[in-house]
């Protein structure tokens, strides 16, 4: 066998992305009103949302279901082999069936269409053949035909296979913003990975607190602030009274502009040079919050205060990349 060259290999490429993408675009005059009933149908869905599939549309099943389950619309993967053997007890009456299959006539799906009948809950079939069997007995059709396979052979489901992704997308997506799902609505469901830290935690999570917040009297002087930044090791401390009132803060920056004057640290007042107006954050605050005011507003550790404008806790950039926010 001949070795195809490389331009063979990237024409083979992009037609394969220029048919499939020809499929996508088809799927525009298909958000109808047929469309829309199938987000009523299963936007009032009382039980869950029940999608069935075999082969390769059973791939696109299961991701479809694991989509609608993480956008607020909860959904599970049945096969339909199995379903005739047991599984099918899984669906009840408050349930809606979801049903993919290019052909309309596969046989496993055909085979329980009676059971979902006689259960009368809605059924809503994804089909590439609207006079296909299961088209024509569904309650709803959803038409996700393509001219053609991106396989040169016309047999591996490849466009067909991509549409039915897509149109499963739109309809969860469509549902999502129904519901008026949300991004911590997401998370929720998310907890254990990057998503969940970032939508999840809170500054009072992560935040440093008790004596590991490095802070100063207002009547030191700079030689102090360095030794407790250099202590506590956030790039900045607090400039608090007599009463533990927040007066400034002094950080990393602060030094090196005091440096370039050739002040004596040693004898120099701290509230000569911090900075009063600071930035700070509440311990409620979200830390992908705290992050987008951090990169706002360049700077890399932040303050936090209570309601009352008390010192709780401080934190910095190391902070949030510890804990996976950034």
């Amino acid at each position: 066998m001949t070795e195809p060259s490389t331009q063979k290999l990237k024409t083979l490429a992009l037609a394969v992305l220029d048919t499939e993408i020809e499929g996508i675009s088809a799927l525009r005059t298909r958000i109808d009103d047929k469309f829309v009933t199938a987000c009523q149908k299963l936007l009032s869905c009382q039980g869950r949302i029940v999608v069935i599939g075999m082969g390769k549309s059973g791939h696109i099943a299961g991701k479809l279901a694991s989509t609608l389950a993480s956008t607020g619309s909860p959904a599970f993967y049945v096969n339909p082999a199995e379903a005739s053997h047991g599984d099918l007890g899984m669906i009840t009456q408050n349930d809606v069936v979801l049903a993919l299959s290019n052909s309309g006539e596969t046989s496993e799906i055909l085979t329980i269409l009676p059971l979902i009948k006689r259960l009368g809950v809605p059924l809503i079939a994804m089909t590439g053949k609207p006079t296909s069997t299961l088209a024509t007995n569904a309650t709803v059709h959803i038409d996700v035909s393509v001219k053609k396979e991106a396989c040169p052979l016309g047999l591996a489901p490849t466009s067909s296979t991509t549409a039915a992704l897509v149109m499963g997308d739109a309809l969860a997506i469509a549902l999502l913003e129904a519901r008026g799902f949300t991004a911590e609505d997401f998370a929720l469901s998310h907890p254990g990975g990057n998503l969940g830290r970032r939508l999840l935690l809170r500054v009072s999570d992560i935040m440093h607190t008790g004596e590991s917040i490095p802070k100063v009297s207002n009547t030191a002087f700079i030689s102090d602030a360095l030794i407790e930044m250099t202590k506590k090791g956030l790039g900045m401390t607090a400039v608090i009274d007599n009463n533990d009132v927040m007066k400034g803060i002094f950080t990393d920056g602060d030094l090196r502009r005091v440096l370039e004057q050739a002040v004596d640290v040693h004898t120099c007042p701290i509230a000569d040079h911090m900075t009063v107006q600071c930035k700070t954050g509440n311990p409620d605050m979200l830390a992908a919050e705290v992050l987008s005011l951090m990169q706002q507003f360049k700077i890399n550790a932040l303050l936090i205060v209570d309601d009352k404008q008390d010192l709780v806790g401080a934190i910095n950039m190391h902070d949030l990349l510890r804990a996976g926010v950034v």
